[in-house]
């Protein structure tokens, strides 16, 4: 594997912000590229990223700027921390000074709107050259940032990116594992999005542990259902990027999503529990997408179609739980039993 000498990181969110100093923290160069000037200047004063991580300490290798050139050039490997419905428009940005051996690396787990696209299909096009890879688990950021002990997937074709990630990446407190399954690993960190909005609504209205016990079972068989028709292997929904990443973000407050369901079960509207977050839950419109191409690969997903009638058409989630469990009860794990009628 070559040296790595630099690396930049596109997005300075709460998630950009700690893959950089991570990082910058075991010994490499990094550049943090962010659209706000007077945060990327206190960045490079203070070494604190006030606006998504008050009082997490950056390292003196991170240096923040708002120019993307500066930010790319000479980069080894650069992190795309882009939400989703902007994420082509930044790699377009930041394209006319990339380089083809520069290895490149999605940490967003969303879907474009207009294409049902993921973040490394968006890399793949925009960049055809590049070496692409995929980062997702069970790694809500704030938890990262106080050094808990957290593990990770770096997922691509590409054996020499998946070593330099868990070169540049790995410590004692963050440990990463590898996979060549790619769209599955996206697909896992994506979809689980979906389904903290809906274990939040459950919370909030004061569902008991088997509650949580089924919805989050019935979740995996959902996710790992529609993954498979789009090409994924099943094996990696029971790892860290399934099963590891809908734990976490179905058990956390932390999480953005599970937030966002929670507001929604307390009363508030869509609008008023996403302007409460003030940061981006791709699960909103992830719910959106998923539903429509469900409906056009015809796979059965009810939870994901109940959930979309609670929060875009306001059905009262007493009915649409009632419609939930008179359902045909048919296999328990997918895969193992054929489905029939469903």
């Amino acid at each position: 594997m070559s040296k790595i000498n630099k690396v930049a990181i596109l997005g300075g969110g709460s998630f950009g912000t700690v893959i950089a100093n991570m990082v910058a923290e075991n010994g490499f160069d990094v550049n943090l590229w962010l659209r706000d000037e007077a945060l990327a200047a206190h960045i490079n004063l203070a070494h604190e990223n006030t606006r998504y991580l008050p009082e997490y300490k950056l390292s003196s290798r991170l240096f923040a700027s708002t120019s993307i050139e500066e930010v790319v050039k000479g980069a080894d490997i650069v992190f795309v921390s882009i939400p989703s419905q902007s994420f082509r428009q930044v790699v377009r940005q930041a394209r006319e000074w990339l380089k083809p051996e520069q290895m490149l690396v999605s940490t967003t787990k969303g879907i474009e709107a207009q294409t049902f696209s993921l973040m490394s299909e968006i890399l793949r096009e925009e960049l055809p050259l590049s070496p692409v890879g995929v980062l997702s688990g069970p790694n809500l950021a704030k938890e990262v940032a106080n050094r808990h002990l957290t593990a990770t997937v770096i997922a691509s074709d590409s054996s020499e990116l998946r070593s330099a990630v868990q070169e540049i990446l790995h410590s004692s407190y963050f440990r990463v594992y590898a996979s060549s399954d790619t769209y599955g690993v996206e697909l896992g960190g994506t979809l689980k999005n979906i389904y903290a909005i809906a274990a939040g609504l459950s919370a909030a209205l004061g569902m008991g542990e088997n509650t949580k016990s089924m919805l989050m079972t019935r979740s995996l068989a959902e996710m790992s259902r529609f993954a498979v028709c789009m090409g994924a292997n099943p094996m990696t929904f029971i790892g860290l990027a399934g099963v590891g990443d809908l734990i976490v973000t179905c058990m956390s407050p932390l999480s953005r999503n599970y937030r966002v369901g929670y507001a929604l079960g307390e009363g508030k509207t869509l609008e008023q529990a996403v302007d409460a977050l003030g940061q981006v839950a791709e699960g909103v419109s992830t719910i959106k997408h998923v539903k429509e191409k469900a409906a056009e690969m015809n796979v059965y997903m009810p939870l994901v179609s109940g959930l979309y009638e609670v929060v875009f058409n306001h059905a009262p989630v007493a009915e649409v739980v009632k419609m939930l469990m008179m359902n045909e009860q048919s296999t328990d794990v997918e895969f193992v039993l054929p489905r029939e009628g469903a």
